[in-house]
């Protein structure tokens, strides 16, 4: 079954925030609304505002508040992939050329700052002092994880805690944040909040390590972009660091980007067939589905609605999905 599917019944309140999402980054300016545009109508699976809506059926929904909440978190998503394709020098994303790659860094770099300027202008129209806080700290903690990202480029000798640190505060942070602050919207009591942050960052987890492995076992046609582009762009993932355990493995690494700019699609190839030949990639989804029965056992506890029921069918997808 098809991720969408699992959540079909939301598809009316999806679409307005689709369409509240398309009139957040109207602008002035015809550059800055045709680049954002661009990048909406990309695609996606707006993972995150369908968190902030499942979260939200746990209590007494206010759909103005959630939507509000939704577009907000879906635009600062938007804006640190705008940030990402810079920073990476990504000429693909979604199989579309990116922001970067059609109008260069400068209106990239501006696009970005121009949605996430809208994401912030969007969440004032919330009077909650607590759920600015929330989010406030988040932002910082977001910013912190792509600095970290920049600073671990091609460090074949970080360990696996620092690349658990950065993946939570690169994806899984935002996915939590979705799901507490879907759950503030409807008044739920701060012990409910707290276990659907933990559903979040659980899921949010086990969706970056499944995106790492699919960079190596995935095509380049699903994938949208090359494959074992994380790696050529010199950031180290867990399934690189499980397969650098292998002596063979981490020699022929460590030799081939020795000079980081000059490898050659060749050796890229030649590196994602060694890495499948380790026991790296069978590693790394048994870490994914260890994230996956903690996000099952947060909802422990919660009634059988059709809310948790979803939140438990996105669950089984990750631990699945191809791409």
């Amino acid at each position: 079954m098809k991720l969408p599917k699992t959540y079909n019944y939301l598809k009316k309140d999806i679409d307005k925030i689709e369409s509240s999402l398309i009139d957040a980054i109207q602008a002035d300016h015809p550059i800055l609304r045709e680049a954002s545009t661009h990048l909406l109508k990309a695609g996606g699976k707006r993972i995150r505002p369908v968190f902030v809506l499942l979260s939200s059926q746990f209590g007494k929904i206010d759909i103005d508040q959630v939507i509000h909440v939704a577009v907000s978190l879906e635009l600062i998503h938007m804006a640190t992939l705008v940030h990402d394709d810079v920073i990476d020098d990504a000429e693909l994303r979604r199989g579309q050329p990116t922001i970067k790659k059609q109008y260069g860094n400068r209106v990239a770099m501006y696009t970005g700052d121009y949605i996430l300027a809208r994401a912030l202008e969007t969440i004032t129209k919330l009077e909650n002092p607590e759920l600015h806080k929330t989010l406030s700290e988040a932002l910082v903690e977001v910013s912190l994880g792509e600095i970290e990202q920049i600073r671990d480029k091609f460090n074949f000798d970080q360990d696996v805690r620092n690349y658990f640190r950065r993946i939570k505060r690169k994806t899984a942070l935002l996915i939590a944040l979705s799901c507490k602050l879907g759950a503030m919207t409807s008044g739920l009591s701060q012990k409910e909040i707290n276990k659907l942050y933990q559903y979040g960052h659980y899921i949010g987890m086990s969706y970056q390590i499944i995106d790492d492995i699919l960079d190596f076992t995935s095509s380049s046609e699903e994938l949208g972009k090359p494959a074992g582009n994380d790696l050529y762009q010199g950031n180290i993932t867990l399934p690189v660091l499980f397969a650098m355990q292998d002596e063979q493995f981490n020699s022929l690494l460590r030799n081939t980007f020795e000079t980081p700019n000059d490898v050659t699609k060749e050796q890229m190839d030649e590196i994602i067939q060694a890495l499948k030949a380790t026991d790296a990639i069978e590693k790394s989804y048994i870490v994914s589905e260890r994230y996956l029965r903690k996000a099952f056992d947060a909802l422990k506890g919660f009634p059988n609605s059709k809310a948790k029921i979803t939140l438990e069918q996105i669950a089984k997808y990750i631990g699945k999905r191809k791409r």
